[in-house]
């Protein structure tokens, strides 16, 4: 039997805030554990939460990346639940009255639905130690302000997935609501996964994976999970709604507990906190600071800046290399040759950084391709300059006249004589040739083997057409 696929994602995402949701500890990652920490943020008796404004802002600009609704009036309720790394055995969020509602996210062949996105506090962290030590827990990240994005159950394969999780993450980035930075945590995503035979309109039990924190496990466990499925259904076997969990390392899941529903959850408004009132001009006023998004650049790139598709996907796929772009083309307004030396030559070097550094200032490297457009040096000492400046961040010009750029026109025009004079067959063969333009390219190469490279070529071109003429008469 053929089976459909139906996959939808729960993504959280931590915001780009300096002090947590409900209290003024420092939103970050990194500190000695349990450092930035408050009776708000352990929960202890008669603690009383305060809202971070700024989190509810960056919610509204993610919906408004989406095209979600938003909701003019949004509640906060307590979700109970009992876990080492939650010390209130609750957690504020947002069930009822989330901030938006809605919106879609378009791929490459599809449209994705949003159902939701809400705003809530993040749990504490547990590390697992050894046997002897037990498990240990920082609730440094209790507190930190998440949201929580909520998909429509219509993405139907683990390639989808991952698309739709690569857009999200862009646009979050470049509109400066979040780092997603997966590895530290930064963006986490469950996957509810289930299967129904080809074209039913009846959906199957789903299981939940859970905290996914990176686009090769999401894809891995997607894959693992429908064939496990598959093959259940296939053994005539029950799929038990539940929450697995992913083991990326042994490639496998197993069961953790048995699937919770909004009922077991026990939701009710928090008496603390007031319902947040949002109205039509502050979400205008938001909507005016969003940047262009990636595909609104790309398409910058291509039409306005006649890059090609795949280097307009290269530079937009990270919010540093297009700000360095955009600068080097505020300098020297020439986007193709700037793409070009991004794509040959910086990344070349930055390729292996975890936290890649561009060691050449826009101006400098704007100063570099001046030169080469100007005839001032050739590329070869651009190579040269480039990979100095990068290393020592040393004085474009000065290296440009240390390496011989400025090349003298008369030692030039010597240089040519001396070449034509000895090869009296080759300045024949041009002045006989039905295609003089190739034994005209054979005398520049001299040119260039002499001077190494250093020549401007195409005045070398000229100087020789020039003195070829002058002897021919």
């Amino acid at each position: 039997m053929e089976y459909d696929i139906v996959i939808g994602l729960e993504v959280h995402a931590e915001l780009k805030t300096e002090s947590k949701v409900f209290c003024s500890c420092k939103n970050q990652f990194g500190a000695e554990p349990n450092t930035n920490c408050c009776p708000v943020c352990i929960g202890l008796p008669g603690a009383l939460p305060v809202l971070n404004k700024k989190a509810v802002e960056l919610v509204i600009k993610a919906g408004l990346t989406i095209d979600s609704q938003i909701n003019n009036i949004a509640v906060f309720e307590r979700k109970n639940y009992f876990y080492p790394d939650l010390s209130k055995a609750y957690q504020i969020s947002q069930l009822v009255k989330p901030i938006c509602v809605g919106g879609h996210l378009d791929l490459q062949n599809k449209s994705v639905k949003i159902n939701r996105i809400h705003l809530e506090e993040d749990a504490g962290k547990l590390t697992h130690q050894s046997e002897n030590i037990g498990t240990l827990i920082d609730y440094n990240r209790g507190g930190v302000p998440l949201m929580e994005l909520v998909t429509e159950p219509n993405i139907n394969s683990a390639d989808e997935a991952v698309e739709f999780l690569t857009k999200l993450r862009e646009r979050l980035i470049f509109a400066d609501i979040a780092e997603c930075k997966m590895e530290q945590g930064g963006m986490r995503c469950d996957v509810n996964i289930s299967i129904k035979p080809k074209g039913s309109n009846i959906l199957g039990n789903r299981t939940e994976m859970k905290n996914l924190n990176s686009f090769k496990s999401v894809h891995r466990a997607i894959e693992y999970e429908v064939k496990r499925q598959i093959e259940a259904k296939e053994q005539g076997k029950e799929i038990i709604q539940e929450t697995r969990k992913w083991d990326d390392e042994a490639g496998i899941s197993y069961t953790m507990r048995k699937k919770e529903t909004s009922q077991d959850y026990r939701y009710f408004p928090d008496p603390d906190l007031l319902a947040i009132e949002i109205s039509d001009e502050e979400v205008e006023a938001i909507r005016k600071t969003l940047p262009l998004l990636p595909e609104q650049l790309k398409e910058k790139y291509v039409n306005e800046y006649k890059l090609t598709e795949y280097d307009a996907n290269i530079i937009t796929k990270d919010k540093y290399l297009i700000s360095y772009f955009e600068e080097v083309c505020a300098h020297y307004n020439n986007p193709k040759t700037v793409a070009n030396w991004i794509l040959t030559e910086i990344l070349s070097k930055i390729k292996d950084e975890d936290e890649p550094i561009i060691k050449i200032s826009p101006l400098k490297l704007a100063e570099i391709l001046s030169l080469i457009e100007n005839g001032k040096i050739t590329r070869t000492i651009a190579k040269e300059i480039f990979t100095k400046v990068w290393e020592n961040d040393s004085d474009v010009d000065k290296l440009a006249k240390e390496l011989g750029g400025e090349i003298n026109e008369d030692y030039l025009c010597n240089l040519i004589d001396k070449i034509i004079t000895s090869n009296p067959k080759a300045v024949a063969d041009y002045r006989t040739s039905d295609t003089p333009e190739k034994q005209l390219k054979w005398f520049v190469g001299q040119i260039m083997k002499e001077t190494k490279g250093k020549a401007n070529a195409k005045l070398a071109e000229e100087k020789i057409l020039e003195i070829l003429n002058k002897t021919q008469g």
